[in-house]
């Protein structure tokens, strides 16, 4: 019998991407939990290469885990060998306007879901997605360690880090067999409009500025480790079949720092296009962002897991299927026109 996951969010951005990963790379059977918002559309799993071949392996199941999983649920589920939970709201901005509808999203999910597999016989693993934004802004030349202190900047990256202590709080009293991963600023094909990379095309395509955040100065552009979705999923899947330890954190770092405006013009040369864009200091103009985040990735690359293929790769790869596909730049934005 091939083994079973329960992913939850599996319809969202890096869920999909998890799904595909699953199914390309395994013989498992999937089981997905998701409410279908905004953030989550069946057309993301729909549009996964050969879907017809992998359909019957996937169950979709409709639930909003703001509420807990009732007995009709759990029996529609069945018996699983993994959880991933992946189901978050997750935009920074909406959050700064909405804390509480991500306390409830992201704290609250969470605690249905542990509650949930505290019940599940044999459970073999169970993987909480969590984000480098959990630490803060990172100084010049400082790399969080899995361990490190918390400060978060916003009500999302609290909202994760509450998250992180109710699977730390599970694992120690009902001796649930957690691992929690921290991933940094993911990239792909089927993404959010809202998220920085598909909001950059857009704007790239319509002849707009690209807004890039630099410090007080408007000198210094703020940069992430950007990572591909199918890297994450990757890293994810080798935690799943290896050994950890429970109740332990994994950092998933992307492969070289990029400040965002050396990675706008990737992007704009990619796709054939000028850039135009703007340096604003992100202090007055997004209050809760940060200029700089950092992880080392150590931990993880020690246990033998490293990327397939280099970035650039896959942002190439990215930008072509999107310029390929480009209603997935124009799905509804909350607030947006």
């Amino acid at each position: 019998m091939p083994k079973k996951i329960l992913i939850t969010g599996a319809h969202g951005f890096i869920g999909s991407h998890f799904v595909e990963h699953i199914l390309k790379n395994t013989d498992w059977d999937i089981v997905t939990l998701d409410r279908l918002d905004v953030s989550g559309t069946c057309n993301r799993i729909a549009s996964i290469d050969r879907w017809d071949e992998f359909k019957p392996r996937v169950k979709d199941v409709w639930h909003d885990l703001k509420a807990p999983l009732n007995d009709l649920t759990i029996n529609f589920i069945g018996q699983v060998d993994y959880i991933a939970h992946l189901a978050a709201s997750s935009h920074v901005d909406r959050s700064i306007t909405y804390p509480m509808e991500f306390v409830m999203d992201n704290v609250v999910g969470t605690a249905n879901i542990l509650d949930y597999a505290r019940k599940v016989e044999g459970l073999q693993k169970f993987v909480y997605f969590s984000t480098d934004e959990v630490f803060g802004p990172a100084p010049e030349g400082v790399d969080y360690k899995e361990w490190d202190r918390y400060k978060a900047s916003n009500p999302y990256s609290a909202t994760k880090a509450g998250g992180e202590e109710l699977c730390i709080a599970y694992e120690n009293t009902y001796k649930l067999p957690i691992v929690i991963t921290h991933c940094m600023n993911a990239v792909g094909e089927r993404q959010h409009p809202e998220k920085f990379l598909p909001k950059i095309m857009k704007k790239i395509l319509r002849g707009e500025e690209v807004l890039i955040h630099t410090d007080k100065t408007k000198t210094k552009p703020g940069s992430r480790f950007y990572i591909h979705a199918r890297d994450i999923s990757d890293a994810v899947l080798f935690l799943i079949n290896n050994q950890t330890t429970n109740g332990d954190k994994y950092n998933i770092r992307g492969q070289k720092e990029i400040n965002n405006l050396d990675f706008a013009q990737m992007v704009a040369d990619m796709m054939g296009m000028q850039l135009k864009y703007k340096l604003v200091d992100f202090h007055s103009s997004r209050p809760g962002h940060d200029l700089r985040y950092s992880l080392d990735g150590s931990k993880l690359h020690e246990m033998g897991w490293d990327f397939k293929k280099p970035f650039e790769d896959r942002l190439k790869k990215t930008v072509d299927w999107t310029m390929n596909h480009k209603e997935w730049l124009f799905l509804n934005v909350p607030g947006e026109e």
